[in-house]
C-alpha cells in the first residue's frame, strides 16, 4: 500500500463520516479497499461501548473467507457471568489495563499464544494479528463510550510487513472517528426516543425544540396508573418497588407501542400516552387495543409474580380524545416535550374516577362517539361524575365485563 493509497482511503473515511455512513458499511468497505491496495487483510473487528439500558456496546465485524456471521453484534454487559469471564481473558481489557495503545501477535511467527481470540485466530489458520485502542480524552466519554478497540488479522503467509503496520497505525484512528461519529447519532436517538418518547424524541432529533413551539393536534388520549401502589410501597419490601414498578411499565409500555401509540411521560406508577391517526375512530380503535394488550400481559405478569411471592397489582386506565397542543414547555434551561390542555387534565381525571366505580377502564363520552357503533357496542354507561377541575359533570363508559 502506497502513501497515496493512505491518503485516498483516509479521505474516503472522512468523506463517509461525515455524510452519516454507519458503521458496519464504513468498515466492511474499508477493508475492501484496503485489499485492493495490497494490504492482505482476512478478519478485522471494531468494538465501540455506547449508552443504551439494555447493550453496553456494539462489536462490528468483517471477515473474507465466506464464513457467515453477524456483521453487527450488540453485547450486553461485561460486568457478570460468562461476558465478564470472556472481556477479563481478552486482548482489550488487558490493553485498558495496562494503558497500552497498540499490542500484536505474530501468530505464525514465535509469539505467544497468550489469549484465547489469538489461539482461536491461530487455528483458523491466521498468522498476523495486531489491535488497537484509541482513547477518548476524559471529558469526552459518554457513559461507557471511552474508546474504541480495533483488531486487523492477516492470513498471509508472511504475516504483515512493515508497509502493512504503518498504514494500519495511520488508517485506524481515522476510521475510528467514523465510527464514534455514527455510534454518538445513536447514542442520540437512543436516548432521545427512551427519555421523551419515539415521536417526540424524532421530533427533538429534527430541530423542534424552540420554546414554546407547541402544535395543535387531535388525539385519543390514555392515562394510566397501579391499583393501590401506596398501599403497596407501605407494606412490601423496599427492595420490590423498583422491580414492581419496572415489571408493570414494561407492560403498559409495550402494549401502547405495539398498538401504536406513544409514551409521553411516566409519572411514578403513571403513564401519559397519545394515539394519532388520520381519522379519530381509527386513534380510539389503537387505545382500546393498547387496553385488550395490556390486561393479557398483566394477567400473565400477575401469575409469574404471584408463584415467586412477590407482590402484584392491576392498572387502571383512562381514555378521552381531545384537542391538545404537543411541543415544547418550560424555561431556557429545561424544556419538556409532552402535551398539554384540558383534555389532558380530564384524561387524568378519569384515570382516578377508576378507584371510585371500581373499574379497570373508563371512557370519555367524546371517546365513545368516535368509535364506530359496532364498538359502542361493546361499552356500558356507568353514570355521570363531577370530575375534578372540569366544569360539568361527565358521562363514563366502561368496556361490557363480558367482552374483558
Amino acid at each position: 500500500m502506497t502513501s497515496a493509497d493512505i491518503d485516498r482511503i483516509a479521505d474516503w473515511i472522512v468523506r463517509r463520516g461525515l455524510e452519516g455512513s454507519d458503521e458496519t458499511d464504513l468498515l466492511i468497505k474499508f477493508c475492501e479497499k484496503c485489499n485492493a491496495a495490497g494490504l492482505p487483510l482476512a478478519r478485522a473487528l471494531m468494538i465501540i461501548d455506547t449508552l443504551h439500558p439494555v447493550h453496553e456496546g456494539t462489536v462490528f465485524r468483517w471477515r473474507n473467507d465466506n464464513v457467515e456471521e453477524d456483521a453487527t453484534v450488540q453485547y450486553g454487559r461485561t460486568t457478570e457471568g460468562d461476558a465478564a469471564a470472556s472481556w477479563l481473558r481478552s486482548p482489550f481489557y488487558h490493553l485498558l489495563q495496562s494503558g497500552g495503545g497498540e499490542l500484536r501477535r505474530r501468530i505464525a511467527f514465535g509469539d505467544p499464544i497468550d489469549f484465547p481470540s489469538v489461539q482461536e485466530m491461530k487455528d483458523l489458520g491466521y498468522t498476523d494479528n495486531i489491535i488497537f485502542a484509541h482513547r477518548f480524552a476524559e471529558d469526552a466519554t459518554i457513559g461507557e463510550m471511552d474508546c474504541v478497540y480495533s483488531s486487523w488479522a492477516t492470513r498471509d503467509g508472511k504475516g504483515f510487513d512493515d508497509a502493512d503496520i504503518a498504514a494500519l497505525r495511520r488508517l485506524a484512528p481515522t476510521l475510528g472517528l467514523a465510527i464514534k461519529s455514527a455510534a454518538l447519532a445513536k447514542v442520540a436517538d437512543t436516548l432521545v426516543q427512551v427519555y421523551l418518547g419515539r415521536d417526540a424524541g424524532q421530533r427533538v432529533l429534527k430541530g423542534r425544540i424552540q420554546r414554546g413551539v407547541a402544535d395543535r393536534i387531535e388525539a385519543a388520549l390514555w392515562f394510566s396508573d397501579l391499583r393501590s401502589f401506596t398501599t403497596i410501597t407501605d407494606t412490601a419490601k423496599p427492595t420490590e418497588i423498583i422491580p414492581l414498578l419496572n415489571d408493570y411499565a414494561e407492560a403498559v409500555i409495550t402494549a401502547i407501542h405495539e398498538a401504536g401509540g406513544d409514551v409521553l411521560k411516566l409519572i411514578g406508577d403513571g403513564t401519559l400516552a397519545l394515539f394519532r391517526a388520520d381519522d379519530p375512530a381509527e386513534a380510539c380503535r389503537r387505545a382500546l387495543k393498547a387496553d385488550r394488550i395490556v390486561r393479557a400481559r398483566v394477567r400473565e405478569l400477575n401469575e409469574k409474580r404471584k408463584a415467586e411471592e412477590r407482590p402484584v397489582t392491576s392498572v387502571y386506565v383512562g381514555l378521552h380524545v381531545g384537542e391538545v397542543f404537543y411541543g415544547n414547555i418550560g424555561s431556557m434551561e429545561r424544556l419538556d416535550f409532552t402535551v398539554v390542555g384540558p383534555a389532558v387534565n380530564e384524561t387524568s381525571r378519569i384515570a382516578s374516577m377508576c378507584r371510585s366505580v371500581d373499574r379497570p377502564v373508563l371512557i370519555s363520552s367524546t371517546f365513545a362517539d368516535a368509535l364506530p357503533e359496532a364498538e359502542r357496542a361493546n361499552l356500558v354507561s356507568v353514570g355521570r361524575f363531577a370530575l375534578r377541575g372540569v366544569g360539568h359533570a361527565k358521562e363514563l363508559f366502561t368496556l361490557d365485563p363480558a367482552t374483558l
